[in-house]
């Protein structure tokens, strides 16, 4: 298991657009990925949930990468946060 915390520098927060295309960058990998927020997780693989979690600028997101291909998930989605959120 990886992880890795982020706090979130975009002003909108993870709002649809960058949320969907999270869900895609995600759905690439086969290991099961998860966002957790204020001791809340959800699957990072479904839009409704990472929607859910209403993620505002400034807030610290915990992503968390279990499986076959977690070290590749983990640094792909390291850097996706890091360029677009």
């Amino acid at each position: 298991m990886k992880t890795f915390d982020y706090m979130i520098t975009d002003p909108e927060g993870i709002h649809a657009r960058p949320a969907g295309i999270l869900v895609k960058e995600a759905a690439k990998f086969a290991s099961k990925i998860t966002i957790a927020k204020d001791g809340r997780e959800v699957d990072a693989k479904r839009i409704m949930g990472v929607m859910s979690l209403g993620v505002k600028k400034d807030h610290t997101v915990t992503v968390k990468t279990e499986g076959e291909d977690e070290d590749a998930a983990c640094s792909a989605l390291e850097t996706f946060f890091k360029e677009n959120l």
